[in-house]
């Protein structure tokens, strides 16, 4: 090996090396290709990655040094046997065989080139690069620079070692490597703060603020000592430097370093924002004590609530008048984030993080009050101390709870009532029976001990505290989540309770023969008091599902809880039995079971009796009325502490932590009650006038019939569908009213002032005002300045071009226009050279050639007249001033003749005077203006051109200019001869007059300000009528007007960029994509569509602006450069990934802030010249050099931090997988591309522990370096995180320690920011401070999104106006008035402080908190958050874009909604809100879903109960009766149901916001496209995905995340993928349908007319076909006939398959079908036993239809019936024997079974002809046999299934499975045969590519598809 004579004797034996050069192991690392580096990210073992650093020196110093690379990794190889010498580890063999390789290689390749030894080459080497790099590297680099330089030194110095002997070692080289060591820590790689920099300290450092934080970190010399705990191997007082207040802390209690490290930093970076914020920079001395006073508040502001919720003393003893009062504070403060910072998954159980501070507050006030054990005497010590003493003592015992806990949920399948999710744990620190478990903790306590454990084979815990036993399960707190509707009753009883009571009394009213105006009536009042006998028995189902679904947690609660819920069972019990009673006795010529109680209690006053005791009942209610005026009093007794207020509020609600207090203001209280109380009215009225009063007479009409006197049946079949729609419209008039609402709210707040091009110009002129009112700080100075101040306007107007520049040119960039449209919209940084405001060209199009026109056509006399005409259009006035000015100007410059000078000069002073005299147009001819425009047009070209003959070029600008200047003298003055003249004589050469304006100076085109005059100029004398609508791009557009509308709308003032809060923004990232592939972008789909051509023709536009900018050679021949290839590629992969929906969109988007901040700042701190002179716009580069501009980036980086969360980055390094390979190339490209971006992931390591390998996860931030990523923070955790909760809030968890600041703006990566709000960010941030009603400051701040996928597809247009709807006008209503917006999503900001100490900004628990964001607002306000919305500001945000994707979304937020159903959270928020917010929190989140499942139930209620009447008769008996035929009020009675179809009015929010942002024609217009697109098939889909995912997940489970993947849908679903998806959801639901609809035709058809067939089920057959046939009309080439002959080939091929293990549902539909029967495998027995009584549902078919066949003769006897199961039974004996023949006979036997299917055959031919003879069975017999026994087997197979045990039992499951794959077959031949007709005709695929796609992609689509045939005639040519 390495020429090492002085090698060290532990060095790699040479029989060892032999023996392992033989060992040639597969393996990942041996497929590394041998000429590249080695990839240390990659290869590298877990196990060994500490030898990372190693190879990373020997890559960087290799182009160097070879030789000594070299022998960096033959060093790293060494130590790495050292570390596994058996190689046991992972993949360790393969790493050391293949680097064993590579070594031998380079030993021959590579020799020293400096020494002729190794060890002289080293050393040597060594040498260079100190003295190169080191010696003076801290005055000359960078601090990162630094850090990289001094890790390569030690690398370097420890190869030495390995190499050279210790005595042989240069005595120069060990003193400078203890040099090297000493000064090492101080250039660690750093995050933002380099707190241990030497030499030139960055610009950040030098901040007051900073550096008053860190001298009050750094008080630590009074402080006591720490005794750390002795170990054997170190002295009991070690000599540890502590440098600061948190390594005081790490000394004490046993935290990590890197947690210590992190967290030094938080609170430096808090304390100082916190101290900035009120001050000035030069007021700086030290910290305020307020700064501190105030953080501390914050951070413990939950901790002191719980101690006084538990009635305990605070731990926090800080004496007011301390001395040292500061430092305590920041002890506490620090001591609360270390513990929050280690605390992983704990950190989602905020009580449990408030019971270890608690005790560790303890511990710190007894070491810091240096107290003694009252026994022994001894100092106090903390209970943890020493390395990772917290995470291994008390982080690591409650996370293996988390664990055990989470096993126990089977990957959430199992009830959630089985184990205890986050929110279980936590409550366990509502109780102080959390005290019991002691501290230190005790692992064998109650909290600790887990039963009905079962322990894992090869499962590997971290730490195993104790040995579990088995018992009891732990039970529930507080709550259960119970799989069932009724937790829509208990939670929102309120609701129901009014409802029902109200539909009671209207039904009461109607029935009464005088209609509304008999309730004055005694009698009838005195029926409609009987509500409150309804009214206690609501109350008795409450209680009694209160103690049903709590009862698994009363191991849990106390027993004043328990008894509370008995009592209310109690009094509820007592009230349904002495209502009823009282209500009796009050009614006169009582009979029955009345007058039974009547004569029970007449000797009672009974008249009164009822009335008072409906008083003593309501008493309850009335006094919560009482207290609902009076919120702060209810408020107030909620939130006390007092035994005594708790004891009295004891009977209304249970004493929990959170929920207590949720009232609003006065004031918003009644707004909201307001809207709700003209909402109710409105509902009922409609309800009672259309919905129930034309119920009335027909129904007492019917039951006077003799047929329907005693059958129920047909009443309820009438009423029912009413009842449920009376149930659900509160939904329809919710959206009509939040519509109107939310329309004049959004009016109100300016919304869409700004909406056109034409608006914009109009108010243009107003814009940079609003500008500074909005967006520019107010300083002391400028208040005292008069606004009119001509000087501050202007400095002013030059801020607001600074930023609309910038925005121009960041939309440039985007290439949302091209380089004209950016120089028309550009607006000039300086115009002190112009006494006008100098407006962008755009708005002066054409004013200067219209102006021109105007004057040479002049007839008038005076220059008064003419002057107004142009004054007249202010435009135009500035346009005429600037160019006069402006060419001034520009010929002063380019004239370099003093004499020449000086004619201009008088020219100009004639042509001052004559306009001031009045005497212009005497004086002047300006008809020869045009001629002289031309002429100008002509030099300024010349000026702009660029020059390849300079003496050509100059004397062409001569010319020009003597012919302009001979035009001005000669044609256009009447007198400018004699200036000439006058010039001319006081010359004495006589050719002098050949040579004027001779000499020009061309310098100044080197001058970018004086060129930029040239360029303006030019546009305003050439810019036409075509620039008004300058920019076409309709998202430029877009941009700008909401921009610009924006300024003029409310938001708090700006603060300058120091003085605002700081912010972070948070991504979490899984796998999805990061940046387009060139192999993704141009592979073709089966139509020969790639995704870069689709994006092509969607953004025509864009492209050729992109072109434009990179300069794309015109032919291929000029590309044949391969670097130009590369880089073609490069741009054109980032050009198409900027407009899908990426990780570099996102990031991209989000660094807008960053750039956005130092703009800003730059312009609050700059001087006017640096702002009058454009700083951006000169040089970009020279911000590096400029003290103001690493100020700015100082500042910016104090403010702003952005963090992705990217979980398996460590992975995707070390992955095979290409597409894992080029994530994490381009999150490393992300982070090299952006230096403030850093990047957030869980490594997993392989470490030995005891002897064996173990799994060990970090939690490590990174930041891109040279060329490679850096190591900032590691951080070990207990476990992986991830296995816990769900995955997205886990992911977000990991990562929220590493974000900064007071605020936290959560960002999913497929959104998108854009540079002009990001100037807003100041001012949305400042809405936490601003002033509201009760001191409230908002805990979440949503803001609006714009839906940027809206142009990709029809279906992406709708989705995207239906979120756009929500995100604005629906989020609008929430927060005001209604007060319930809730975290929906991106892209809200949260406190971060807040939220950070009360459990995160997710919930996180399996399953339940699927819908992991909308929990964290409920947390939010069950907390006494306050969640506000806010439109001025916008965020870029795609949704899914094909149908399946929508739909895959659609059923997760269905599943969600479902899990939200049976939540605490949302059980707490319905019993707690009042009743009108309760009313708005029902409608805005569950309710929503649940309306729209019923509105599908009224759908079946409705068709089963026709269904029912026309199959027994009923209908046709009651139609043909004489006295219904004299009566119409019947039909209306049947036509009654349609009301439902009013869910049409959802659309209207939508609509209105459609008109209020972009005009109510435009509004018109897309909505009528969008019905003529099939927007009402699509959400009628849609419907049906929501209710069935909604249902199933309540009644069976299944929620779970459905990844959609957001990619462009290009492709064409096959008809298997479809059938797969919407099978259960659509397709069967769909077909039921249709049965019914035949049905109720076929069996009605002879007494009802057609007309009211269509007119009652018009809308259900409209709903049957987009449930049948939507997949199908969306689907791309959906009826394109080749396409549909494979989609057949496929589904059979699918169908016939065979399943298995290991064979995926995409392959075989046996494992499909399996897959779907996964809920009830899951299910409890009430959710087999409700599957099988709605599958009865389906028996009705054959009991009423075999009837009417004419085979029964119109026999009504029971056996008709019992033959007909007889049929079934045959025939299902028939289908059993071919399945058994097939699978016995098929394969062995295939003549035997061939006889076997003929003698079937023959005995069904022998059954039939007797039947069609004898029995005079009819064709429509058959088809009526059809709809009698398809749903009879249907309902057999649907309860075999949920007989799955009992069927497998008996051996009957085969045949369940061979029945459902003959429906299966079915169901898709029905499906499928429209389609296949629908494909014969080619016009119909070419209409539905036109449906689906816009124009441009349409035509590019045909275009596509003839070039496709044209290459196959040319290739078929050829061959």
């Amino acid at each position: 090996m390495a020429s090492t004579s002085g090698t060290k004797s532990d060095g790699l034996p040479k029989s060892l090396s032999r023996k392992m050069t033989r060992m040639r192991t597969g393996g990942a690392a041996l497929d590394a290709p041998e000429d590249e580096g080695i990839d240390s990210e990659k290869l590298v073992p877990s196990s060994l990655a500490e030898i990372i650093p190693i190879l990373r020196v020997a890559n960087e110093i290799e182009p160097e040094n070879p030789r000594v690379a070299y022998l960096c990794r033959f060093h790293a190889f060494e130590k790495a046997h050292k570390m596994d010498p058996m190689s046991s580890g992972r993949g360790v063999r393969q790493f050391k065989t293949y680097l064993l390789h590579r070594l031998e290689k380079e030993e021959k390749e590579t020799k020293p080139q400096l020494a002729g030894n190794d060890p002289r080459e080293i050393q040597k080497f060594y040498q260079m690069f100190y003295e190169a790099k080191v010696r003076d590297g801290q005055y000359k680099r960078k601090p990162e620079e630094m850090a990289k330089i001094y890790q390569i030194a030690s690398v370097l110095y420890d190869v030495v070692r390995a190499v050279v002997p210790s005595e042989k070692v240069d005595a120069q080289i060990n003193k400078w490597a203890r040099e090297v060591e000493t000064k090492k820590e101080q250039y660690v790689h750093y995050n933002i703060l380099p707190l241990y920099a030497t030499g030139a300290k960055p610009a950040i450092m030098e901040l007051p603020e900073i550096k008053a934080a860190l001298d009050a970190l750094r008080m630590v010399d009074n402080l006591p000592k720490p005794r750390a705990q002795s170990t054997p191997n170190e002295p009991d007082d070690r000599d540890i430097a502590i440098h600061d207040l948190l390594d005081w802390l790490w000394l004490a209690f046993g935290f990590q370093k890197g947690n210590v490290a992190n967290q030094r930093e938080h609170l430096i970076l808090l304390l100082a924002n916190a101290d900035i914020k009120n001050k000035q920079q030069e007021d700086y001395g030290q910290l305020e004590n307020d700064t501190i006073e105030n953080l501390m508040g914050k951070i413990l502001k939950n901790y002191r609530s719980w101690c006084n919720y538990l009635h305990c003393e605070q731990n926090v003893n800080i004496a007011y008048n301390a001395a040292d009062r500061q430092q305590l504070q920041l002890l506490y403060i620090g001591l609360y984030l270390l513990i929050w910072g280690e605390a992983s998954n704990i950190r989602f159980m905020p009580e449990c993080i408030c019971y270890i501070f608690h005790n560790m507050a303890r511990d710190l006030d007894g070491i810091l009050h240096s107290n003694v054990y009252s026994v022994s005497g001894g100092t106090f010590r903390p209970a943890h101390q020493g390395e990772e003493a917290f995470l291994r003592e008390v982080v690591t015992p409650i996370y293996q709870v988390l664990r055990k806990e989470a096993k126990r949920n089977q990957a959430g399948t199992l009830s959630h009532s089985k184990w205890r999710n986050y929110d279980d744990l936590n409550e366990y620190f509502w109780s102080d029976k959390c005290f019991k478990l002691g501290w230190p903790m005790d692992l064998k306590a109650d909290f600790f001990v887990h039963s009905d454990e079962i322990q894992p084979r090869n499962e590997v815990f971290i730490h195993q505290p104790n040995n579990v036993t088995s018992g009891k399960r732990k039970p529930k707190t507080n709550f259960v989540e119970v799989r069932t509707f009724w937790h829509l009753y208990r939670s929102f009883d309120r609701l129901w309770v009014f409802f029902i009571l109200a539909l009671q009394a209207m039904v009461i009213v109607a029935w009464s023969a005088g209609g509304s105006l008999s309730l004055i009536d005694e009698d009838v009042f005195r029926n409609v008091l009987s509500i409150f006998i309804t009214y206690s028995l609501l109350n008795f189902l409450q209680a009694m599902l209160d103690i049903i679904l709590s009862c698994r947690a009363w191991g849990s609660l106390k027993k004043t809880q328990i008894v509370r819920y008995l009592m209310k069972f109690a009094v509820a019990a007592v009230w349904v039995v002495v209502l009823p009673i009282g209500y009796s006795s009050s009614v006169q010529n009582p009979t029955g079971l009345i007058k039974f109680f009547s004569d029970w209690t007449n000797n009672w006053q009974s008249q009164p009796f009822y009335n008072f005791a409906i008083v003593i009942f309501m008493m309850p209610n009335i006094l919560a009325a009482i207290l609902f005026i009076l919120p702060p009093l209810r408020r107030s007794m909620e939130r006390s502490n007092f035994r005594i207020i708790v004891f009295i509020m004891w009977w209304a609600q249970p004493k929990l932590y959170v929920g207590r207090g949720l009232h609003e203001d006065l004031f918003s209280l009644l707004k909201y009650t307001l809207f709700w109380i003209l909402l109710l009215i409105s509902k009922l009225a409609f309800s009672y006038y259309v919905e129930i009063l034309p119920l009335i007479e027909p129904t007492k009409l019917i039951m006077e019939l003799k047929v329907v006197r005693y059958n129920i049946g047909v009443i309820i079949s009438i009423w029912a569908p009413i009842v449920l729609v009376y149930f659900m419209d509160a939904q329809i008039w919710y959206a009509i009213f939040s519509t109107i609402f939310g329309g004049i709210n959004g009016a109100f707040s300016h919304l869409g002032e700004i909406r056109t091009l034409g608006m914009l110009r109009s108010r243009f002129d107003a814009v940079p005002r609003a500008f500074t009112k909005r967006l520019v700080p107010s300083s002391n100075e400028d208040v005292r300045t008069n606004h009119l101040d001509e000087s501050l306007e202007r400095r002013n107007i030059a801020k607001f071009s600074q930023l609309w520049n910038e925005f121009v040119n960041c939309m440039r960039m985007e290439d949302l226009i091209n380089n004209r449209e950016r120089d028309l919209l550009l607006v000039p940084y300086s115009s002190s050279d112009v006494s006008v405001v100098q407006w962008p060209p755009f708005l002066l199009a054409s004013k200067i050639p219209i102006a021109l026109d105007m004057a040479k056509d002049f007839k008038g006399k005076s220059d008064i007249d003419l002057f107004r005409k142009i004054k007249n259009d202010d435009y135009m006035h500035s346009a005429v001033i600037e160019c006069y000015e402006t060419l001034k100007d520009i010929m002063f410059g380019i004239l370099d003749d003093n004499d020449d000078k000086k004619v201009l000069k008088h020219i100009c002073y004639e042509l001052d005077s004559s306009i001031q005299q009045n005497r212009f147009l005497n004086e002047f001819r300006i008809n020869e203006l045009p001629n002289l425009s031309s002429k100008l047009e002509r030099l300024l070209n010349l000026l702009k051109a660029d020059a390849e003959d300079v003496e050509s070029y100059k004397t062409q600008i001569i010319n020009v200019l003597q012919d302009i200047m001979e035009i001005i003298t000669e044609d256009v003055m009447v007198n400018g001869h004699k200036i000439m003249e006058r010039a001319h004589a006081k010359t004495e050469d006589n050719d002098s007059k050949e040579q004027k304006f001779g000499k020009i100076n061309l310098d100044l085109m080197r001058n970018r300000s004086w060129m930029e005059k040239v360029v303006r100029l030019h546009l305003l004398l050439t810019v036409k009528e075509s620039a008004i609508n300058v920019p076409m791009n309709l998202e430029a557009r877009r941009r700008i007007t909401f921009f610009t509308n924006s300024l003029f709308m409310k938001m708090p003032s700006a603060p300058k960029v120091r003085n605002m809060l700081s912010f972070s923004v948070l991504t979490p990232y899984y796998k999805e994509d990061v940046l387009y592939s060139e192999e993704e972008l141009q592979k073709e789909n089966e139509d020969g569509i790639s995704i870069l051509f689709y994006l092509q023709k969607i953004y025509p536009d864009e492209w050729s602006n992109f072109q434009e900018r990179v300069k794309f050679p015109k032919t291929v021949d000029a590309a044949k450069d391969e670097t130009e290839l590369i880089r073609q590629m490069e741009l054109t992969r980032h050009w198409a990934s900027y407009r899908g929906q990426t990780l570099s969109r996102t990031v991209r988007g989000m660094m807008y802030y960053r750039q956005a901040l130092e703009l800003q700042c730059f312009l609050d701190m700059a001087g006017d010249r640096d702002i009058f002179g454009g700083f951006r716009a000169v040089d970009l580069n020279y911000r590096e050099q400029t003290a103001l501009a690493a100020n700015s980036q100082a500042v910016a980086d104090m403010k702003f931090t952005y963090v992705v969360s990217c979980q398996i980055y460590g992975q995707q390094k070390k992955s095979n997988d290409p597409r894992d390979r080029s994530c994490y190339q381009n999150i490393l490209n992300l982070m090299l591309q952006y230096p403030s971006l850093r990047v957030a992931y869980i490594d997993e390591r392989e470490e030995t522990v005891n002897g064996k390998p173990e799994k060990v996860y970090y939690s490590v931030l990174l930041k891109g370096g040279d060329k490679l990523d850096e190591e900032i923070y590691r951080i070990k955790l207990p476990g992986l995180p991830t296995v816990i909760g769900e995955g997205k809030p886990e992911n977000q968890n990991h990562a929220i320690i590493f974000t900064r600041g007071e605020a936290l703006q959560t960002i999913d990566m497929n959104q998108d920011n854009y540079l002009e709000e990001a100037f807003k960010m100041r001012n949305v941030l400042q809405e936490f401070q601003k002033d509201r009603p009760r001191q409230r400051k908002p805990t979440i701040l949503g803001l609006r999104e714009h839906i940027f996928t809206g142009s990709v597809s029809s279906l992406a247009w709708f989705m995207s106006n239906q979120e756009t709807s929500f995100v604005t006008i629906g989020q609008r209503t929430l927060a005001n008035p209604l007060r319930v917006r809730f975290h929906y999503g991106h892209p809200d900001i949260f406190d971060r402080i807040f939220h950070l100490t009360r459990g995160g900004i997710s919930k996180a628990s399996k399953t339940i908190n699927l819908s992991e964001d909308i929990f964290s607002g409920f947390n939010s306000t069950l907390r006494g958050g306050y969640v506000t919305h806010h439109e001025y500001i916008q965020v870029g945000k795609g949704r899914d874009v094909g149908m399946n994707q929508i739909s895959l979304f659609e059923a997760k937020v269905a599943n969600g909604n479902g899990e939200q159903t049976l939540s605490r959270d949302v059980y707490r928020l319905g019993r707690r809100f009042d009743f009108y917010r309760m009313l708005s929190f029902y409608f805005t989140t569950v309710g929503f879903y649940f309306s729209s499942m019923v509105t599908v139930i009224i759908v079946y209620v409705f068709l089963y109960g026709r269904l029912y009447l026309v199959l027994s008769g009923l209908e046709r008996s009651i139609l043909m009766d004489p006295t219904v035929l004299q009566s119409k009020s019947l039909e209306t009675a049947l036509a009654t149901q349609s009301v439902y179809q009013l869910g049409l009015l959802l659309v209207l929010p939508m609509v209105m916001e459609i008109g209020l942002e972009r005009g109510f024609r435009t509004a018109l217009g897309d909505f009528i496209i969008m019905q003529l697109q099939l927007a009402s098939v699509f959400f009628t889909f849609q419907l049906g995905t929501k209710a069935h995912y909604f249902g199933r997940t309540i009644l069976h489970g299944g929620a779970k995340y459905r990844p959609t993947g957001r990619g462009f849908v290009v492709f064409h679903a096959k008809f298997a993928d479809n059938y797969r998806l919407y099978s259960r959801s659509h397709f069967v639901k769909g077909l039921e349908l249709l049965m019914l609809l035949i049905v109720y035709e076929v069996y009605g058809e002879s007494y009802r007319s057609m007309s009211i067939y269509w007119f009652i089920t018009s809308s259900m057959w409209f709903l049957v076909a987009s449930w049948l046939f939507a997949p199908f009309v969306f689907n791309p080439s959906g009826f394109e006939w080749q396409k549909t002959v494979d989609d057949w080939t496929d589904w059979k091929r699918w169908m016939g398959n065979r399943g298995g293990i290991g064979i995926h549902q995409d392959r075989s539909w046996e494992s499909w079908w399996e897959f779907e029967l996964e809920h009830l495998k899951h299910t409890d027995i009430r959710g087999r036993v409700l599957e099988i009584i709605l599958a009865c549902r389906f028996f009705i078919y054959q009991y009423g239809i075999v009837y009417h066949l004419n085979i029964a003769h119109h026999i009504q006897s029971i056996l008709v019936y019992g033959l007909s199961w007889l049929v079934m039974a045959t025939v299902l004996l028939f289908l059993k024997m071919v399945s058994m023949g097939r699978r016995k006979f098929g394969t062995d036997f295939q003549l035997m079974f061939r006889i076997l299917k003929f003698l079937l055959f023959l005995g069904f031919l022998s059954v039939m002809t007797v039947l069609f003879v004898v029995c005079n069975l009819t064709i429509g017999d058959l088809f009526a046999g059809l709809l009698c026994f398809m749903p009879t087997g249907w309902a057999l197979l649907l309860i075999g299934q949920a007989c799955r045990s009992m069927m497998k039992g008996i051996g009957l499951w085969d045949t369940i499975k061979e029945l459902a794959r003959g429906y299966e077959y079915v169901m898709g031949m029905i499906i499928f045969m429209p389609i296949v007709i629908l494909s014969w005709f080619p016009f119909v695929s070419e209409f539905q590519t036109r449906l689906l796609f816009n124009q441009a992609f349409s035509r590019g689509l045909q275009i596509s598809m003839i070039l496709a045939g044209r290459k196959e005639r040319a290739a078929s040519s050829h061959s």
